[in-house]
């Protein structure tokens, strides 16, 4: 087994910490977009989290949202749960907020602890992959661990 970067053994050092089983895989290519994660992984587009990162408009306070690969989020809906308007969060914020840039950023691990909103349409699938610190490492998780380890509220984002 190759040795991780610090970020990818990071989110690795917290799979296990946390009693998961889960193993990061690290790539020479890249897994920055859902596209470029499921070639990697070898599989569906729709198994990919796409953690995107919210800001708050009135409140500022970041929010997590765990979307699937092929979704795109509608930020109405989003606004109505977080019940403030939202918008999305610049690079900086995000790596503020996260401890990891934007391309790599994992659906735990974070700096700041955040209201998180997973998508339903994960729960079409046994096992899904999201990102593990860097823009080219990944880990497969089964599907109802996402919930569990980042205490999201499973709802529509589209």
């Amino acid at each position: 087994m190759s040795t991780l970067s610090s970020s990818a053994q990071k989110i690795q050092d917290l799979l296990n910490s946390l009693g998961y089983d889960y193993t990061v895989i690290e790539r020479s290519e890249s897994t920055r977009t859902a596209q470029e994660a499921a070639d990697q992984a070898g599989c569906e587009l729709g198994q990919i989290v796409k953690s995107l990162i919210f800001r708050g408009k009135d409140s500022g306070k970041p929010i997590l949202v765990l979307t699937a690969g092929p979704n795109r989020v509608n930020e109405k809906r989003i606004s109505e749960y977080a019940q403030e308007p939202i918008g999305k969060a610049d690079a900086d914020f995000v790596r503020e907020v996260t401890g990891f840039a934007i391309g790599g950023v994992p659906p735990l691990g974070h700096a700041q602890t955040m209201e998180t909103y997973l998508d339903q349409d994960f729960l079409k699938y046994q096992t899904i992959w999201a990102a593990a610190g860097t823009p080219k490492a990944i880990f497969e998780l089964q599907t109802e661990d996402l919930q569990k380890m980042t205490n999201g509220k499973i709802v529509q984002v589209t």
